[in-house]
């Protein structure tokens, strides 16, 4: 397992409560909306509270308590006007977007916002959406391949006059799109963002992913995905950076927070939380080596479904804190998170848990000891 103790500071990220039902499927009450006045105070008050990041959800279909749901690319934009500084990410399927139609959107949306715009791609595991809408359902690692030859198209139209690829789902001669997104010495295009479990979506993210996010882990779990992503990355020369999803609860008291994530629980929608494990087991168990995305998530896991409770980022302020840092320790430049009442949530994280995260680094950097730093449990 490799260490990090990189100086660049964590980055934070929120999940858009674009979709109707919050980040739990759960009859708790949720003081969250999925509508647009209640995201665009949402994203003002995250950028003002330290995240860096938001990342708007994709469901086209409703299902599984999302029973409305604002389209992301779309919203996204209307976040970045909305903002002065937060990066807003989209969350697309190939297959359901032709790369050469989004990477035009996303290039006028770049320019809208001064740089702003990143995507999320999505290589997808709700069947039913792609078959209800008439359009075929790909054995998964093709699915993949789609999404590499995807993510490539997009990087070529983006930073190429003349832009050429000849692959097995897309083929592109001789198109140049501007305006070009905005670039910087650090950013050459929009950030390419991809999630997956499966050997096949870690190759991509060793392959052409600029960043990969992980669903919600345990230490050892998200280590495991470093490195080997980190290995198929060095044999590809290649550099890619890492997220994490976790779900948070921070309380003055540590059984405060976990008197809340067992409500969640116990509340749970049966029926709903059934539908979607129905859904994602049989995505993440059509893998070869059944290492997909959910192939091993309980019930209580799939409550929050990006298996955000596994991440442990549920306590006092400070012992979110340490967690936090101990996960940069393992290979986290980023940390995607979910809240059970957004607003008020968003803000007491700035107010009380950031700033121990900052503490907590320049402490690592000062002295270079884990043990000065971490939860290791």
């Amino acid at each position: 397992m490799s260490i990090n103790t990189p100086s660049q500071p964590l980055k934070f990220a929120y999940w858009v409560p674009n979709v109707s039902g919050g980040l739990v499927t759960s009859d708790i009450e949720q003081r969250t909306d999925w509508g647009y006045e209640y995201n665009v105070t949402l994203a003002q008050l995250a950028e003002n509270n330290g995240f860096d990041y938001a990342l708007s959800q994709v469901r086209y279909t409703a299902s599984y308590g999302a029973a409305y749901q604002h389209e992301s690319t779309g919203f996204s934009l209307a976040l970045l006007l909305a903002t002065q500084r937060l990066k807003v990410i989209a969350a697309i399927h190939p297959g359901l977007w032709h790369p050469g139609v989004l990477a035009k959107f996303i290039a006028s949306a770049d320019q809208l916002s001064g740089g702003r715009a990143a995507v999320n791609v999505v290589s997808g595991w709700f069947k039913d959406e792609f078959t209800g809408l008439g359009e075929p359902w790909l054995e998964h690692d093709e699915r993949y391949r789609r999404a590499t030859e995807f993510i490539r198209v997009l990087k070529e139209l983006w930073t190429d006059d003349h832009a050429e690829f000849l692959g097995d789902f897309y083929r592109i001669h001789d198109f140049d799109i501007k305006p070009k997104p905005v670039t910087s010495a650090d950013r050459p295009h929009p950030e390419i963002f991809q999630g997956g479990n499966s050997t096949a979506a870690r190759k991509l993210a060793g392959t052409v992913s600029d960043w990969y996010l992980s669903n919600g882990k345990d230490f050892d779990g998200f280590a495991e995905q470093v490195d080997e992503v980190r290995a198929h990355a060095a044999a590809n020369s290649h550099t890619v950076r890492f997220g994490l999803n976790g779900f948070v609860v921070a309380r003055e008291t540590e059984s405060e927070a976990r008197a809340v994530v067992r409500e969640i629980v116990d509340k749970a929608n049966v029926e709903a939380v059934e539908g979607f494990r129905s859904a994602v087991q049989q995505a993440g168990n059509s893998t070869s080596d059944n290492k997909g995305m959910w192939a091993d998530s309980e019930f209580e896991d799939l409550v929050q479904y990006n298996d955000g409770f596994r991440t442990g980022l549920i306590g006092t302020p400070e012992q979110i804190a340490r967690r936090a840092i101990e996960y940069k320790r393992r290979g986290a430049d980023l940390l995607l998170l979910g809240f059970l009442h957004y607003h008020e949530d968003v803000e007491y994280f700035g107010k009380h848990v950031l700033p121990i995260v900052r503490e907590l680094e320049a402490e690592l950097d000062r002295t270079g000891d884990p043990v000065a730093v971490g939860a290791t449990s």
